[in-house]
């Protein structure tokens, strides 16, 4: 970690590509070594100023409930289908095959920004 927490934590949201979710403890781990630090991931995207921008509406609990989301947990549910995540109830159906374990896939970005230019060039699907 070598910077601003919830900054670090919205960087590794916007690499969730379409179609795939990830957990608030994956985030964690991947940042501070810990799932212990899942919370603060929550409590870091729940401040997301730029919602469905920044998509954390692809971050859920480690059990497959969507959890919640800054405009609702029926607007995240939406938003998953939509993206052609399959949502029964609250839970994400094939929860292991679309989870992403890390941030693998990158986003281009202009120094420290994401380019809203670049996402329309790569979008990702």
């Amino acid at each position: 970690m070598d910077g601003n927490f919830p900054e670090e934590v919205l960087n590794r949201v916007k690499q969730i590509p379409m179609g795939k979710v990830t957990t608030y403890g994956a985030i964690a781990r991947e940042i501070t070594g810990s799932v212990r630090a899942a919370r603060a991931v929550g409590q870091a995207v729940a401040k997301n100023q730029y919602p469905i921008i920044i998509p954390c509406h692809r971050v859920v609990r480690s059990d497959g409930d969507v959890g919640g989301y800054s405009l609702g947990a029926d607007k995240k549910i939406r938003l998953l289908r939509a993206e052609g995540i399959e949502i029964k109830g609250r839970k994400v159906v094939n929860f292991e095959k679309i989870l992403l374990r890390n941030s693998k896939y990158q986003i281009p970005t202009i120094g420290n920004r994401q380019s809203l230019f670049a996402i329309w060039l790569f979008p990702i699907r």
